[in-house]
């Protein structure tokens, strides 16, 4: 028998907070973090807006020894890891899941890109001595995954999964797996990203994939708008703690939601750009709904993936009326990125927790500046100006990635 599994914690880093309460806030105020670039020099630059993550000091959470030897994305996953545990009720005074039980998939897209790239630099202008001996361990995707193993002793199964934009998603499917299966108890689940540098940045730019918009930063990233001209790129973490739900159940746990379906599927059609009409996307979501045994007519929700850009918000929206029908009309779409930016790896991670916080409140998201809505965009409901207290039961959680690479999740509300 397959086991059931519920969401029990949440952690978020993001461009709006540094805390799942603060981020949460914003999207419900549809307060945006998106700022002009400071972490390098964009002068002269098409584009210069980012979400970068502020008022992060590594050094105080780690300590300045630990801090050192972990990359940027790493500090993220920490610091998300500790909140989720801390959330879910977690505490080694008292109870904290048995070590072999205890897994870890944290997933990144581009991982310790900033780090190579400045050890790149290093090399060139200064010679080998000059590269740190920490450089590689500072860098490797999976690092992220095993700082959080060391520093909570978890030593069930782990994975870094690396499918661009739709890791999260795919680590928290894979990590649901495992605890169907009975090969672990607990799993801390989602993704990480902090790729704001020279190169990762000019090279979205130069791919024109990112919003040229240079009035208020703020406005910028706008999906499913008509006059939307870009994803913002941003970074952060977002990590869920997957129970099952006897090992939840039998502690007491405060229980968010239950996470009850998967999809997984790739589009095989361009490095770049999606299938037309959301083909692909449209099967990841029917597959979802078959493992989590729905019809179509029974979902709520959808917190898409709508990156604000050309190409992904109509095709997200066709694929969402090819799997819905009639039915797509009474769905309730929005996207969390007008507000967060497009965090990359950590997007499904941080979409999961907005998610989980939709059906734990009722209170379904609006998308931020979504003043006009595109044409091609029709067809479902946008959530628009003001969350909608709807009280959705099923809802799911779309995540896309280069590649063509699809995840989907399916939440259910916990009313128990």
């Amino acid at each position: 028998m397959h086991r059931r599994v519920v969401l029990t914690g949440l952690g978020a880093v993001t461009p709006c907070g540094n805390d799942v309460p603060t981020t949460w806030d914003a999207i419900l105020s549809c307060r945006s973090g998106i700022v002009p670039v400071t972490r390098f020099d964009v002068t002269g630059w098409p584009s210069r807006i980012a979400g970068e993550v502020r008022d992060f000091d590594a050094n105080a959470l780690f300590g300045r020894r630990d801090a050192r030897r972990l990359g940027r994305f790493m500090h993220f996953a920490v610091a998300a890891s500790d909140e989720a545990l801390a959330d879910a009720g977690f505490d080694r005074a008292g109870s904290w899941p048995e070590a072999e039980r205890f897994g870890v998939y944290i997933g990144t897209g581009i991982g310790g890109f900033p780090e190579i790239c400045e050890m790149a630099v290093e090399l060139h202008e200064k010679g080998r001595r000059r590269v740190s001996p920490l450089f590689v361990p500072r860098s490797l995707n999976n690092l992220a995954t095993g700082a959080v193993s060391i520093r909570h002793d978890a030593r069930g199964p782990s994975l870094c999964i690396s499918t661009a934009c739709a890791v999260g998603n795919h680590s928290i499917g894979e990590a649901w797996r495992a605890i169907r299966l009975g090969d672990a108890d607990v799993v801390l689940a989602g993704g990480t990203e902090s790729a704001l540098s020279p190169l990762g940045y000019a090279g979205f730019m130069n791919m024109r994939a990112l919003s040229r918009n240079q009035g208020d930063p703020t406005r910028a990233s706008r999906p499913f708008d008509r006059d939307r001209d870009g994803f913002v790129m941003a970074e952060g973490a977002g990590l869920v703690v997957l129970e099952g739900l006897e090992h939840a159940e039998a502690r007491g746990a405060r229980i968010y939601c239950e996470l009850i379906g998967y999809g997984n599927s790739t589009d095989a059609y361009h490095i770049t750009a999606p299938s037309p009409e959301g083909e692909g996307a449209a099967r990841c979501m029917r597959l979802a709904l078959r493992s989590a045994g729905l019809q179509p007519e029974e979902v709520d929700h959808v917190n898409a993936h709508g990156t604000s850009t050309q190409l992904n918000d109509p095709n997200e929206v066709a694929a969402i009326r090819a799997v819905f029908g009639e039915h797509a009309e009474r769905i309730l779409v929005c996207s969390t990125k007008g507000v967060t930016g497009h965090t990359l790896g950590a997007a499904g991670g941080i979409e999961a927790v907005a998610t989980a916080l939709t059906l734990h409140t009722g209170l379904v998201p609006a998308t931020a500046n979504l003043d006009h809505p595109d044409p091609e965009c029709t067809g479902v409901d946008l959530v628009r100006s003001e969350p909608r207290a709807a009280h959705p039961r099923i809802a799911l959680s779309n995540a896309f990635g280069f590649g063509g690479t699809n995840a989907t999740l399916a939440f259910a509300r916990w009313d128990g």
